[in-house]
């Protein structure tokens, strides 16, 4: 009987410890290349970071846009088929006359207390702008108070409501939601001011829109209560400009994404 120098078993073990050997670095391998393809991925964003990217970018919109492009120069809106007795509603367009610099909280506001409701909130300014309607019957003033965040907003446009009221006399226009200070504008007759018979307020992301309307030859002993097709009309005015305003500042943004390899 011959002996072989090969310890027994050889052959068949060193296939195994080869093959092993084999799956453990194609095993590395893949880690490796599974590492450097998520590097090259787009990054993926959590649903927090989404969040604060799509709220920082509503957010900035009121220092982005052009004055034109949040207060358009023409906005349309509708006065409803019930109000005009008729089988289709009429479709109105109002007219931007004046665009007022950007204000403080308290320059924008009807007052010290409203100022101080803003101003709790981390109001940073007021924006606001006129129109018209097209007959230059009624007219009215829309604010913008920018806030921090839409809690903020919130927050704001609470301490500011209150019941909507018709200002029939001076004394008693007090009445009245607090909220944006109207302004003055000159038209061909000179200098247009204006009571505020309607006024109201709304949140839009971090902003809160507030409105105030009125008639446009200064009738403040005519309570628009008194007159439905007047009433209907004023408010459809002005809450289809400030609908359209707060649109365009308070739009969601697009979801982020990140398109690019590493770094971006």
């Amino acid at each position: 009987m011959t002996h072989s120098s090969e310890p027994r078993g050889g052959p068949r073990r060193r296939r195994l410890v080869a093959l092993a050997a084999l799956v453990l670095g194609v095993a590395g391998f893949a880690a490796a290349m599974t590492g450097v393809g998520v590097r090259l991925l787009p990054r993926q964003f959590t649903a927090g970071q989404q969040r604060q990217i799509m709220a920082w970018e509503q957010s900035g919109r009121w220092r982005t846009l052009t004055a034109g492009q949040i207060f358009p120069a023409s906005v349309g809106y509708q006065l409803s088929a019930d109000v005009l007795e008729d089988a289709a509603p009429l479709d109105l367009r109002a007219l931007r006359v004046a665009i007022a610099p950007q204000a403080t909280c308290a320059a924008g506001a009807t007052g010290t207390a409203a100022a101080q409701v803003l101003q709790r909130s981390g109001c940073e300014a007021v924006l606001r702008a006129t129109y018209t309607d097209a007959t230059m019957t009624y007219v009215m003033t829309v604010g913008v108070a920018v806030l921090p965040s839409a809690a903020a907003a919130v927050a704001a446009d609470a301490g500011l409501s209150r019941p909507r009221l018709a200002a029939a006399r001076a004394d008693s226009e007090g009445q009245l939601a607090a909220g944006v200070l109207s302004m003055k504008f000159r038209g061909a007759a000179g200098l247009y001011d204006f009571s505020h018979q309607i006024s109201a307020s709304f949140t839009a992301g971090p902003y809160v829109i507030m409105y105030a309307a009125g008639f446009a030859d200064n009738r403040p002993r005519v309570p628009v209560s008194d007159d439905g097709y007047a009433d209907a009309e004023m408010t459809s005015m002005a809450r289809g400009v400030a609908q359209t305003v707060a649109a365009t500042l308070g739009a969601q943004p697009p979801r982020p994404h990140c398109p690019g390899a590493p770094g971006c």
